[in-house]
C-alpha cells in the first residue's frame, strides 16, 4: 500500500520526448514544426473563409468540408502546446492533469475526424445516387444533427480514458516516448495491470475507427456500383471525380493510423525514432495536406482562391 501511495505522489508530471536519443537536435525541429502549424492554420482557415464568403459553396459537401477543416485545426491545436514547449522552449515536463486533458482532446478529435469522413462518404453516396433530391435530403438541419451525433459519439467514447489512466499507479519512469500525451504511451508506464485499458483501447479502435473504415468502404462499393450503371463515360468520370478529394482525405487519415498501429503492435524492435516519426505523421500530416488536396482537386474552391489572389494583385 505504501508503494502505491508513494508512486502516486511521485508522479505529478510526465516528461515528453522530442527526438528520441537526440535531445540536442530538438531546436532543429522548431522551425519545420512551426511551418507545418502555420500551413495548417492558413490552409484550413482559407477553406473556411472561402466557403463562408462564396454563396455558391453553401452546399452539403462544403458544409462537411468546413467541419473537417475545423476538426483538423482543433486536432493540431491539441498537440501545439506540448510541441512548442519541447522544441521551442526546451521544457519537456507536462503536469499529470494537463497530460490527461491533452490526451482526451487528441483522441477525441481523432474519433471526430473519422466520423466526419464517414459523413462525407454518405454525402457523396447521396449526391451520386439521388442528385435531384440531394439538397432536400441533406438539409441544414440534417447536417447539424449529423455533426452533433459525431461530436457526441467522440465525447462518449473517449470520456472514460482519463479515468482509466488516473486509476493506475505510476512507479516506473515518467518519460513518455512522444512529444504529446497518448493513452497507449502513458499506459505502458504503469506498474499495475493495464488489461482494462488495453481492452478498452482495442474496443475503441475496432468499433469506432475500424467500423468507420468499413462503412466508408461499403459506401464506395455502392457508389462504384451506381457509377458503373451510368451509360455516359463522361458522366461516369464526372461522378467519380467528385469523390477524389474525399478518397485522398480518407487515405491521409487511415494509412498513417494503420502504420502507427502496426508499428506499435509489431515494431518493438524498431528504433524509437521510427515510432516518433510515424506518430507525428499521423497527427500532423492530414491537417496540412487536406486543405491542399481539396484546393487542388475541387474546381469551385480552386477557382475562388485564384479569384481572391488575382483581385488582390490587381489592387496592388
Amino acid at each position: 500500500m505504501m508503494n502505491s501511495n508513494a508512486s502516486h505522489a511521485n508522479h505529478h508530471s510526465f516528461i515528453l520526448t522530442g527526438i528520441p536519443g537526440m535531445p540536442d537536435k530538438n531546436p532543429w525541429m522548431a522551425f519545420p514544426l512551426g511551418f507545418l502549424y502555420t500551413l495548417t492554420l492558413l490552409g484550413n482557415g482559407t477553406i473556411l473563409a472561402v466557403i463562408k464568403v462564396d454563396q455558391s459553396l453553401h452546399e452539403p459537401m462544403y458544409y462537411f468540408l468546413s467541419i473537417l477543416a475545423l476538426t483538423d485545426v482543433s486536432l493540431s491545436m491539441s498537440t501545439l502546446p506540448s510541441m512548442l514547449s519541447i522544441f521551442w522552449f526546451n521544457a519537456p515536463e507536462i503536469p499529470f492533469d494537463a497530460c490527461i486533458t491533452q490526451m482526451f482532446f487528441i483522441h477525441g478529435f481523432g474519433v471526430v475526424e473519422s466520423g466526419v469522413l464517414v459523413s462525407m462518404a454518405f454525402d457523396r453516396f447521396v449526391a451520386i445516387q439521388d442528385p435531384l433530391r440531394y439538397a432536400s435530403i441533406l438539409t441544414h438541419g440534417v447536417i447539424g444533427k449529423i455533426g452533433v451525433a459525431v461530436l457526441t459519439q467522440a465525447v462518449c467514447v473517449v470520456f472514460p480514458v482519463p479515468f482509466l489512466i488516473k486509476r493506475l499507479p505510476f512507479c516506473r519512469s515518467n518519460v513518455l516516448s512522444h512529444s504529446y500525451c497518448l493513452h497507449q504511451d502513458a499506459m505502458r508506464l504503469a506498474c499495475a495491470s493495464t488489461r482494462i485499458n488495453s481492452l478498452y483501447g482495442l474496443i475503441i479502435v475496432i468499433f469506432t475507427l475500424g467500423l468507420d473504415a468499413l462503412v466508408i468502404l461499403f459506401s464506395y462499393v455502392l457508389i462504384l456500383k451506381i457509377v458503373l450503371g451510368i451509360a455516359s463515360r463522361v458522366e461516369r468520370l464526372k461522378a467519380l471525380n467528385t469523390c477524389l478529394s474525399h478518397i485522398c482525405a480518407v487515405l491521409l487519415f487511415y494509412v498513417p493510423l494503420i502504420g502507427v498501429t502496426m508499428i506499435h503492435r509489431f515494431g518493438k524492435h524498431l528504433s524509437p525514432v521510427v515510432h516518433t516519426l510515424m506518430a507525428n505523421i499521423y497527427l500532423l500530416l492530414p491537417p496540412v495536406l487536406n486543405p491542399i488536396v481539396y484546393s487542388v482537386k475541387t474546381k469551385q474552391i480552386r477557382r475562388r482562391i485564384i479569384h481572391v489572389f488575382q483581385r488582390r494583385k490587381n489592387r496592388a
